[in-house]
Order: C-alpha cells, then sequence, then structure tokens
C-alpha cells in the first residue's frame, strides 16, 4: 500500500499553519513590498537628484549672472543645490531692499538661510531610511517569534498524537520555519538598502553643504564690494 504523501509547497504550509504563525507570515510579506517599494522609490529620487544636481552645477558655473539664474528658478519649485541658492538670493535681495548696513549680519542670514534649507532637503532625503532600518532589524526576530509559536504548536501536536514519527513531525517544524525564512527575505534586502541608501544621502548632503560653502564665499566678496562704496560714502 503506498504511503500516502503530504504536500509541503509553500501556499500549503502557510494554510495549514496556525493563526499566530499566519499573521507574521502576512505581517513580513507586507514588510517585503514595502521595503521594496521604498528601495524603488529612492533608487528613482536619488538618480533624479544627482541629475538635477549636475544640471544646475554646470549651469551655475557657466558665466550665467547670479540675478538672471535667480530670475529663471525663483518661480520654480525647487529642490537640492537650486533651493539652497534661491533661499540664499532670496534673503540677499529682501536685505538690500530693506538697505542692510552690517556685512556681518547680512552674511549671518543668508548663511542661515542657506542652513534651513539644506537640512530641510538633507531630511528628504533620508526620508523612510527609518522603515528600513526598522525591518531590517526586527524582521528577523518578528520571524523567529512565529518560528517559536509554530514549533511550540507542533510538539503540542506531538504530544496529542503521541507518535514521533517523522512525517507526522515535519510539516509542523517546516511551517514554523518559513515565518523564520520570509523574515530573513524581508530583513536582508532591507539592510542593504538602508547601507546603500544612508551612504548615497551622505554624499550628496555633502554635496550641498560643499556648495553652501562655495557660494557663501562668493555672496560674501559681493557684500563686500556693494557695502563698502555705502559706508565709505557715509
Amino acid at each position: 500500500m503506498a504511503a500516502a504523501t503530504t504536500d509541503v509547497s509553500l501556499w500549503s504550509l502557510f494554510m495549514q499553519a496556525g493563526l499566530v504563525v499566519k499573521l507574521v507570515m502576512l505581517g513580513l510579506v507586507a514588510a517585503s513590498v514595502w521595503t521594496w517599494a521604498i528601495v524603488i522609490d529612492k533608487y528613482l529620487a536619488f538618480a533624479r537628484a544627482r541629475r538635477q544636481f549636475d544640471k544646475f552645477e554646470q549651469v551655475f558655473w557657466s558665466g550665467q549672472s547670479l540675478e538672471e539664474l535667480y530670475r529663471s528658478l525663483s518661480e520654480r519649485n525647487n529642490t537640492g543645490l537650486a533651493s539652497i541658492f534661491v533661499a540664499a538670493m532670496r534673503e540677499w535681495k529682501k536685505s538690500f531692499e530693506r538697505g542692510a548696513r552690517s556685512p556681518i549680519g547680512l552674511q549671518m542670514r543668508i548663511d542661515r538661510a542657506m542652513d534651513v534649507t539644506l537640512a530641510r532637503e538633507a531630511e528628504g532625503l533620508t526620508a523612510r531610511l527609518g522603515s528600513l532600518a526598522t525591518i531590517g532589524s526586527a524582521g528577523p526576530f518578528i520571524g523567529l517569534f512565529g518560528t517559536v509559536v509554530g514549533i511550540m504548536t507542533s510538539f503540542q501536536a506531538i504530544a496529542g498524537s503521541k507518535s514521533t514519527n517523522l512525517a507526522v513531525v515535519a510539516p509542523g517544524i517546516a511551517e514554523a520555519l518559513l515565518a523564520t525564512a520570509i523574515g530573513l527575505v524581508a530583513a536582508i534586502p532591507a539592510v542593504i538598502a538602508y547601507n546603500k541608501f544612508s551612504a548615497d544621502a551622505g554624499k550628496l548632503s555633502a554635496r550641498m553643504e560643499g556648495f553652501a560653502d562655495e557660494f557663501s564665499a562668493i555672496l560674501s566678496r559681493q557684500i563686500d564690494e556693494k557695502l563698502q562704496p555705502r559706508q565709505a560714502a557715509q
């Protein structure tokens, strides 16, 4: 007489699992989907940011006047280097329209405007990376919790049937271990993506800081050129 075969496909293991283990698996699958959604979004966002940075730097260092560049960007929804430039130029123009007299005060206001914009842009670059870190660190432990619950349920079934036959034990153990496997499937890409995108965000933030420092020096020279004749006349 042929021995009855046991269906150990992934779907069957999921359907045979207990309620707690099923909830753990579903939660981890949802976390994995969310991870890949963030990965795709961040990959596209960072690629777009690098293109925008390159394009802005090419225009900025092309010799075009700051006033012309500001007029072309002031009405747009800018990000990255362009937003830092517009924030500094806006403060520059407001201060001179109001008759700025102190070069130190004007320089401090411009630097503060750039710092605030830079912080906002850096925060946008790291948005949702915390979710990747959480999934990467918690995913294996959540999967392990599902495994422990599943194994406990299997042992209770073994005790009830009073049989230690491998055919009786194996399906329950496989169901439990599936939760850990799904936890790792969710966690491993999250950890890799978090490390990569954190490094990318750091490089882009450093690039923005470098531009802010260079532009601050340029405006500092122009402040001296504009305010020194005014102070000498007084």
